[in-house]
């Protein structure tokens, strides 16, 4: 279960339980009830995979302490498919486990979806007035902002100002008139001798209000840079594809029926993997922020972080996939296959919302 999808499960449970009549909601404060509902890894003393602040967001409309809606919305939420168990803490937290059988659907899903993993029509029909300067990074930023939006179902009208100049470096961010106004700290310096991908990298990592770093170090292939670190995790998830189908085995089908051990992915590596793979909807959906009217310049930073972090984590379990010396393939090597070949698409997916190419050889 992704993080969007945990996200409409818990809203669900919400709607089940006020028609239910558990949780009593004044009649004239229906309009309060959330219409989106945000989940997260849970913060310090926080238990299971995800967390939701639910109950508390409906403690005024219900006209209830958060930790008694927190009760009322539980055993709704506990017997929901692909959720395992639900716990609360603090003043009316949800921590919600999920139910560990649905890792290898996570895999078969991303395989499925390939480089539209994640996109949604969660912004159908909606369009955001987003006006920028003639800057370099003022335009590649709103471009990549325009390729989330549009791969959430929305649409961004870009609109063009005079110069970054005249912008106050304190203030990157103003609406005026309902239209997002997005002035980031300008490049130092001209990012085009780093040629399109690595000036875009450089552009996009840091946040708007952050001044972007133009150097050289974004195309040294090492480790100390994080673009190479993506580009290269991604290339090596196809070489080991290409192996794979030199020893003469590949992932297990992503048809229906496809046989539980045939795709386990149990184990700490592939926890913190699948993790992140769920956590990738979540991210892009959030680029127009629950009940909020304007997109977020953040999300692109975000996204590089996220993709930095996958990279990071994927590098270490590639060794773990092919078979060793006389060692036979196993479900188990097809399983890792599926996951780094998930991974992959995660990556190259992600790049591509960025305008970054991501080769299959470096």
């Amino acid at each position: 279960m992704t993080p969007v999808e945990l996200s409409r499960t818990v809203l669900h449970a919400v709607r089940c339980a006020v028609d239910a009549g558990d949780l009593a909601v004044d009649p004239h404060r229906l309009s309060d009830l959330p219409r989106r509902v945000s989940v997260a890894p849970p913060g310090p003393g926080g238990h299971g995979d995800y967390a939701t602040n639910v109950a508390l967001q409906l403690a005024r409309p219900a006209g209830q302490p958060p930790l008694r809606v927190a009760e009322v919305l539980r055993p709704h939420l506990a017997h929901a498919p692909g959720i395992r168990d639900v716990q609360i803490t603090g003043p009316g937290f949800l921590n919600i486990r999920l139910d560990r059988g649905t890792g290898s659907g996570l895999v078969q899903r991303v395989l499925a979806e390939g480089l539209r993993y994640g996109y949604s029509d969660l912004l159908a029909g909606r369009v955001f007035a987003l006006r920028v300067p003639y800057d370099v990074r003022a335009e590649v930023l709103a471009d990549s902002l325009s390729r989330i939006v549009a791969s959430q179902g929305g649409r961004v009208e870009v609109q063009h100002e005079e110069s970054a100049t005249s912008s106050p470096p304190s203030r990157p961010l103003s609406v005026a008139d309902g239209t997002l106004v997005l002035r980031p700290l300008p490049a130092p310096e001209d990012p085009t001798p780093l040629g399109p991908d690595a000036a875009r990298w450089a552009l996009l990592h840091p946040a708007p209000h952050d001044r972007p770093r133009i150097s050289a170090d974004h195309l040294v292939q090492r480790e100390s840079n994080p673009l190479f670190r993506v580009r290269y995790a991604h290339a090596r998830t196809r070489a080991v594809h290409r192996n794979a189908a030199d020893l003469g085995f590949a992932p297990p089908s992503t048809a229906a029926g496809a046989g539980a051990s045939d795709t386990d992915t149990s184990g700490p590596a592939q926890t913190t993997l699948l993790r992140l793979l769920a956590d990738h909807p979540r991210l892009l959906s959030s680029v127009v922020p629950a009940d909020a009217t304007r997109p977020d310049p953040g999300t692109p930073s975000r996204l590089t972080r996220h993709l930095v972090t996958l990279a990071d984590a994927v590098i270490p379990f590639l060794p773990t996939v092919l078979p060793r010396g006389a060692e036979k393939p196993s479900a188990a090597h097809r399983a890792r296959l599926a996951l780094a070949d998930a991974v992959g698409s995660v990556l190259a997916g992600g790049l591509s919302l960025l305008g970054i190419d991501a080769p299959d050889h470096l």
